[in-house]
């Protein structure tokens, strides 16, 4: 009775084990659905194409189903010119947009959850829709050169922040 019972327990193992490698596939039975992945969020409108791109090539790396779920984003030095459509993402918590050509940052006023930005190397101008985001720790501005320089006070609960070289009397 014993190896009828590791028998019937190996087989259930195997059948679990050979249906974990289903998990992106619908399964049926008696043409009857039983089972539908999560499908890959694609409820979004970002105009900037390589901004777009980048999303969409996180998003299906890790299998995101929600905008909530998008909590770390790298799109350094992707040709990104405009954020806009990119405050949906609203638990973005690390966001990497080194090196690209980005100048308006209103759109990143909303993304509250925001603890590390990196902007360096952009044409931002003015940093003034960063300092409503009170749990930022780290602020990457440098090499932004026509920067209006932040007031000595605007960043003061960031913990490392980096400003062009005309804003370091700050």
């Amino acid at each position: 009775m014993g190896n009828i019972f590791s028998h019937r327990a190996g087989t259930i193992l195997l059948a679990l084990a050979s249906l974990q490698g289903c998990g992106n596939y619908d399964i049926t039975l008696n043409e009857k659905l039983v089972y539908e992945p999560a499908k890959l969020f694609r409820d979004y409108d970002i105009a900037d194409a390589a901004l777009s791109a980048c999303i969409e090539q996180r998003i299906a790396d890790e299998f995101i189903t929600q905008a909530s779920d998008l909590t770390q984003l790298n799109c350094s030095n992707a040709g990104i010119k405009k954020l806009d459509g990119l405050a949906l993402f609203t638990n973005l918590q690390e966001l990497k947009l080194s090196e690209n050509s980005i100048r308006n940052l209103v759109e990143l006023g909303p993304l509250k959850q925001l603890k590390q930005l990196w902007l360096d190397t952009n044409q931002v101008v003015d940093p003034v829709p960063l300092t409503g985001l009170q749990l930022l720790e780290t602020l990457d501005l440098s090499g932004n050169d026509a920067l209006q320089c932040p007031t000595e006070n605007a960043f003061s609960k960031v913990l490392n922040l980096s400003l062009p070289e005309h804003c370091k009397t700050l």
